[in-house]
Order: C-alpha cells, then sequence, then structure tokens
C-alpha cells in the first residue's frame, strides 16, 4: 500500500432475510477421533465430512507415523488401521503444530507402549501445560521427559507392561478423560475413569462403536463412572462426521435475529454435551425446530430448522457451561440484540 493512502472505513449495512439450506463443516473433536481409532482399528475405516483443518490433518500424520495408512478417495478419507496393540514406533518426532486435542489424545494412545515417542508443537501450543495428561500417565508406568512445567517438547516411553489405572479426574476435562482411556486400550484388564461433572463423550461413544468393550454408569449425583476393557479388538467403521455446533452457532444467531430469516442446517451433531447454546436460545425464545432426529456412528445427529425470533434475557445456569464452553461469543450477539438483560454464568472447572 503507498504511504499516502489511508484505510477506507469498513460500513456495515443491515442483511435482507438469510434464506436456504446450508451443511456446515465437520466437527472438530470427532474428526480428530476419527482418524486416531481409525488408525488404531484392524481393517479399513472410511470417514465423509472429515474437517480437513491443519489441526486434524496433524493428528493424521501422526497416525501415519505410528503405522497406519491414510489415503484421500474422493470426498472421503480411507484408514487402514495397525490394529489395537500394534502401534509402530515413530521415526521421528511427532509434529502437532498448534493442535492441542491431536497431542493430548496421542500422548494417551502412546504412552502405554514400550517404545519412545516425541512430540513436538508450535511455539504456542509449546507454552501450554501438559501436566493434567502426563500425571496419569506416569501413574500408569510411563517414563516422561518434558520441558519445564510439563510442557512440549514431551518424550514418553511405556512399560513392558502397563498398569491399569483407576483415575478420578480432578478437573472438568474430556481430554485428560480420554487421554486416560485411551492409555488402557493397550493396558490389560480394566481402566476406570471417573469424572464428577460430565464432559464431552464422543471418546466413550466412538470406542464403543468401534468395538470395545466399555460401561459407563451415572451415580445420583451426576459423577460419571467408565470402565474399559483392555487389549480387546476395534474394528474399522463407517463414519459420517456431522457438522460442528460451534460453527452452527454462528448461521443459527444470524438467522434468529435477522428479520425475515429462515434456513435449514442439515446434519448438526446433537450431542447433550454440545447442544447447551440451542437449549438456552430457545429459553431466549428462539424458533429452532430439531428435524430427523437420528444416531450416526453412535452420535445424535438432527437437521435444525431456524425462523427469525423476538428474543428475550435469560440466566444461563453454571452447570450448562460444559455443554456451550465454545459458544459464549456467539451468544453474546445474541444477548445485545434481545429484550432484557442475560447473564452467562460459567462454572470454574
Amino acid at each position: 500500500m503507498p504511504h499516502t493512502a489511508f484505510p477506507k472505513p469498513a460500513v456495515a449495512h443491515r442483511s435482507a432475510g438469510l434464506s436456504g439450506t446450508i451443511r456446515i463443516p465437520g466437527d472438530k473433536s470427532i474428526s480428530h477421533r476419527s482418524l486416531m481409532f481409525g488408525g488404531l482399528a484392524a481393517g479399513e475405516t472410511r470417514i465423509t465430512g472429515l474437517l480437513e483443518g491443519e489441526d486434524v490433518l496433524n493428528t493424521g500424520k501422526a497416525m501415519q507415523a505410528l503405522g497406519a495408512a491414510i489415503r484421500r478417495d474422493g470426498d472421503a478419507w480411507i484408514v487402514s488401521g495397525t490394529g489395537n496393540g500394534a502401534l509402530l514406533a515413530p521415526a521421528a518426532p511427532l509434529d502437532f503444530g498448534n493442535a492441542g486435542t491431536g497431542s493430548r489424545l496421542t500422548m494417551g494412545l502412546v504412552g502405554s507402549y514400550a517404545f519412545e515417542t516425541t512430540l513436538i508443537g508450535d511455539g504456542s501450543l509449546s507454552k501450554r501445560p501438559m501436566g493434567r495428561i502426563l500425571d496419569p500417565l506416569r501413574r500408569m508406568g510411563t517414563q516422561v521427559r518434558a520441558a519445564d512445567g510439563d510442557r512440549l517438547p514431551v518424550t514418553l516411553h511405556g512399560p513392558h507392561v502397563a498398569s491399569p489405572l483407576t483415575y478420578r479426574v480432578p478437573m472438568a476435562s474430556a481430554q485428560v478423560k480420554s487421554a486416560v482411556l485411551l492409555a488402557g486400550l493397550n493396558a490389560p484388564g480394566i481402566t476406570t475413569v471417573i469424572e464428577p461433572v460430565i464432559t464431552r463423550d464422543h471418546t466413550e461413544r466412538m470406542l464403543a462403536g468401534f468395538g470395545a468393550a466399555l460401561s459407563v454408569e451415572t451415580d445420583a449425583a451426576g459423577a460419571r463412572t467408565i470402565r474399559l476393557e483392555g487389549q480387546g479388538k476395534l474394528t474399522g467403521q463407517m463414519i459420517d462426521v456431522p457438522g460442528d455446533p460451534s460453527s452452527a452457532a454462528f448461521p443459527i444467531v444470524a438467522a434468529l435475529i435477522v428479520p425475515g430469516s429462515d434456513i435449514t442446517i442439515r446434519n448438526v451433531l446433537m450431542n447433550p454435551t454440545r447442544t447447551g447454546l440451542i437449549l438456552t436460545l430457545q429459553e431466549m425464545g428462539a424458533d429452532i425446530e430439531i428435524l430427523d432426529r437420528r444416531v450416526t456412528g453412535g452420535e445424535d445427529v438432527a437437521d435444525l430448522h431456524v425462523r427469525s425470533s423476538t428474543l428475550k434475557g435469560v440466566t444461563v445456569p453454571a452447570e450448562r457451561a460444559p455443554s456451550m464452553i465454545d459458544e459464549y461469543p456467539v451468544l453474546a450477539v445474541a444477548a445485545a440484540l434481545a429484550e432484557g438483560t442475560t447473564v452467562g454464568w460459567r462454572s470454574c472447572g
């Protein structure tokens, strides 16, 4: 730009009513797990709807380095897995870029294998603490070398035979829960995870779909106990990754606040641990119709019919925070155009 040029101001105009039918990108959490579990299962896993972002593709590269074969076939990804317990030692460090989910879940996956694995990431990921993942792995017998503060780079060397673990998750964290369960896949006996507050349960659902012997019990206080039998067989599956509810939140809110809007969003993930925003918007008076409820790959999926609505302020209970933790910014947009006050409490887990 020439030094004499001045930037032009951005001007926003009211939109006409939104209309039409859309399908949003695949859910990121399920995309990571699809590549990971497909790479671990025996046989072939065919994945459609995969979110092809850099973070997810880095997870795919890590699974290839651990022995899985992954290729693109038109709109699908074909994964030929190693079989549970048969991952190979990687020849070089696994580089996850900025993929926090991919790196943490992979630590659990390889942490019970009797070979050395080094995980690295970019400058941002290398600043993030990994201790909450590494602590239960140490209890299973994994040797850990890490940068100061249990940060990347991290090198893991699992024991000759990993010890199954009973672990009570000290905070609401689906990543910690998942890492322990994945480590338990290669350990004899029963690995048990107790979570006092329910978190995203994609790992449990997908593991069961791949054939893992897994049970879930919920007590009167809402605490969940997940038991996984290790060293079982996982079998390749057909997976159609549903649309990410966090991505769907933006067209949903846009349609609600723009007069005359009427849209349909196809194939949205409706896992109860991810639908807090939809419930909150409905309490605010949103016209959101849930159509064609179905189960795909162990996950609840539906189409959403959304019409413009007059919204009113509500108080969001703190216990709902885990199911809408990524959607508070877009909730603020809806709240700004709602009548009255909206209070969005967040739990401190």
